[in-house]
């Protein structure tokens, strides 16, 4: 008898946020902005920036315990922690060290990856990868940013566009041969666009001179089509089109790119979640923000088919399929 092969499965979700909430007039009242000029550009409204105590790992951290919690598991059951983030707390060791730490995970271990906003995308695919191999059980993918302290806010395009955050989800292995699991990631770069949207030498630790530089117009012209072309590949590769899919969980860059996406598709503005206006972009910690807040809401619900999307400095994009 021919067993049926091992997927990865969504356990858990958890985030967190940090306390202070920055609005738009708020930052209004240190760049030259407005609130109307930020909502018509971006759709975004406020965002949170950390303390100095929420580094990446801390809000990592606090994020995974829930996802653990909510899958009814204990850290001693976690295998492997990768960590997506542009804004590591050091150099080295790995943020995902210093959550393994703090979580007492002590079988597992633990690595960062760098993929810029897609980070999380392409986590999800490499714990896909090792849960299918069978080198692993239970992993926690988590994206963890401070972009507050990488952004130089004399430049009033961009510094008001990003906020901190963190979001984890934990993945099980499955071989139940269950229609739930994740169905496939899809993952794609061109260094030859790396110079729209990058920063040189930074870590998530003040350095005056590593600042977040983009070209917010080029990034612009490249998202929509980069973005649907991904989610088109997913579609494709699983037979499926738009209309089967009953939410898109896109990264929260921009309420312009989202819509993009969502009309390319002919998905309804009501099957997108969306969260840029209260977090704004929080890079690799947006999707699973978004998904997070979206399952303890009560939007998204078992058996139902989930896409996720991104785009990221690199450029990097992917996309992932899941079904709860």
């Amino acid at each position: 008898m021919i067993e049926p092969p091992r997927r990865a499965v969504l356990a858990g979700t958890g985030s967190y946020l940090p306390e202070q909430i920055v609005t738009n007039a708020q930052m209004a009242e240190r760049i030259d902005t407005s609130d109307e000029w930020i909502v018509e550009r971006t759709g975004i409204r406020q965002r949170h920036f950390s303390a100095p105590h929420e580094t990446a790992s801390y809000m990592g951290a606090a994020a995974a315990r829930r996802a653990v919690e909510q899958a009814g598991m204990a850290p001693e059951d976690i295998d492997a922690i990768i960590v997506a983030t542009s804004t590591p707390d050091q150099a080295f060791p790995a943020t995902a060290v210093h959550i393994q730490a703090a979580l007492g995970a002590k079988r597992a271990f633990g690595f960062d990856l760098a993929a810029a906003c897609s980070g999380f995308i392409y986590g999800l695919s490499v714990a896909d990868a090792m849960i299918r191999a069978g080198q692993v059980n239970n992993v926690l993918v988590i994206g963890a940013e401070v972009y507050s302290r990488i952004m130089d806010f004399s430049d009033r395009t961009t510094c008001v566009l990003f906020g901190d955050g963190a979001g984890a989800v934990l993945l099980r292995a499955d071989a139940s041969g269950g229609a739930a699991g994740l169905l496939s990631t899809h993952l794609h770069a061109d260094g030859s666009l790396a110079d729209i949207l990058y920063v040189d030498g930074a870590t998530g630790q003040r350095d005056k001179s590593a600042y977040l530089v983009m070209n917010g117009r080029e990034v612009f012209r490249h998202a929509v089509t980069l973005l649907a072309s991904a989610v088109t590949e997913a579609l494709t590769k699983n037979s499926l089109t738009a209309s089967d899919i009953d939410w898109l969980v896109p990264h929260q860059a921009n309420r312009r790119i989202i819509d993009g996406v969502g009309r390319k598709l002919g998905l309804p503005a009501e099957r997108v979640v969306v969260t840029v206006d209260q977090h704004a972009n929080t890079s690799a910690a947006s999707i699973p923000l978004a998904l997070d807040l979206a399952r303890r809401d009560g939007r998204i619900r078992p058996g139902q088919l989930v896409l996720l999307e991104a785009l990221g400095g690199g450029l990097t994009w992917g996309s992932a399929l899941l079904r709860l």
